[in-house]
């Protein structure tokens, strides 16, 4: 039972710091435009193709 004293207040510790870091990170612009950076890559053009043939 003298575990509890100890095991309660850590979890709550540690479930304030996720909490903590979530809003940190929504607030911070960490999620905004999460489809664009994935989408991104099928609009690039190709730089140059490679040739074929002899130089």
């Amino acid at each position: 039972m003298p575990i509890l004293y100890l095991l309660l207040p850590l979890s709550l510790l540690v479930v304030l710091g996720i909490g903590a870091a979530l809003c940190w990170a929504v607030l911070t612009g960490q999620y905004d435009s999460t489809d664009e950076d994935g989408a991104s890559i099928l609009h690039e053009e190709d730089a140059q193709a490679p040739s074929t043939g002899a130089r």
